[in-house]
């Protein structure tokens, strides 16, 4: 009986909760939203972790009939903290608009060639670190163009992998 009522407020919660995202379920973000431990989805659209959810709420009305305990525990916790990580996300949204694959594509294009020619700078800016690293003999320049072709094989780095996300945002608003 007891059982019963805490099941219906959880359906009742998450009820208002899938209504109150109705209008971001469609969404894409940038990247996913939710650690991998709390959500197996690794979508960037809030209507699949609400779908999850709502699975999860049917498994655990399914778990908690058959009398399993431990499982029903386990999974009623989850289902809470999965609840609670969308109503952050449902609360924390208006800050959160920048996150947006689905900026106009002439921006994304425009951000694109931007991180494009910054990308080639710094291979340009590596290899002459490089072809200087080769010519010097002292000591004291050596760790210098050490130091710096370091530096710059890590902003490539960021820079690479901006592009990536970049990509990614214009192929969804593509799609």
């Amino acid at each position: 009986m007891k059982q019963d009522t805490l099941l219906r407020q959880l359906e009742d919660q998450f009820a208002g909760l899938a209504r109150r995202l109705a209008p971001l379920a469609t969404h894409r973000s940038l990247s996913a939203r939710f650690d991998k431990q709390l959500f197996l989805t690794r979508s960037t659209q809030i209507s699949d972790y609400l779908g999850e959810t709502q699975e999860n709420l049917r498994h655990l009305r399914t778990v908690a009939q058959e009398g399993n305990v431990v499982q029903t525990t386990w999974l009623a916790e989850r289902l809470v903290a999965q609840i609670s990580a969308l109503q952050r996300e449902a609360a924390t949204w208006p800050l959160r608009q920048y996150d947006s694959a689905h900026k106009g594509a002439s921006a994304l294009r425009n951000s694109l060639l931007k991180h494009q020619d910054y990308e080639k700078r710094l291979v340009e800016m590596l290899q002459a670190r490089e072809t200087q690293l080769n010519c010097t003999t002292l000591l004291t320049e050596q760790q210098q163009l050490l130091r710096e072709k370091t530096a710059l094989e890590g902003r490539l780095a960021r820079c690479r992998s901006a592009l990536e996300r970049i990509e990614d945002a214009l192929e969804r608003v593509v799609r």
